[in-house]
């Protein structure tokens, strides 16, 4: 078992920057990507960033050159800072880890992005 614990949605206005973190407790080993996914409302879940064991990143397009995915593997931690935030990227934002191969959900932080 994984527990995700996310912590650093707020309000921000257009154009600011916001950092979100996602520390991992229970059975680490065994974790190969963490990420990040945001859901806003009416639209499916989608991929912001993910990184892998190794700390290859990937990004969605959407937030490409804008948002960086980076991790801690000391604290067991991912974190997602947010620049140039958009209204768009209003969204409640989930931390997600894949543990042989299944995957873990945090509880969501909202980010709301006003303009």
């Amino acid at each position: 078992q994984v527990q995700l614990v996310e912590s650093g949605g707020g309000l921000v206005q257009a154009g600011g920057s916001l950092r979100l973190s996602c520390a991992a407790s229970g059975t680490i080993f065994g974790i190969n990507n963490m990420g990040w996914y945001r859901q806003a409302p009416g639209k499916q879940r989608e991929l912001v960033a993910s990184i892998t064991r190794v700390g290859s990143p990937n990004y969605g397009d959407a937030v490409k050159g804008r948002f960086t995915i980076s991790k801690d593997n000391a604290k067991n931690a991912v974190y997602l800072q947010m620049s140039s935030l958009k209204s768009e990227d209003t969204a409640v934002y989930y931390c997600n880890a894949v543990h042989f191969f299944q995957p873990y959900w945090g509880q969501g932080t909202q980010v709301t992005v006003s303009s």
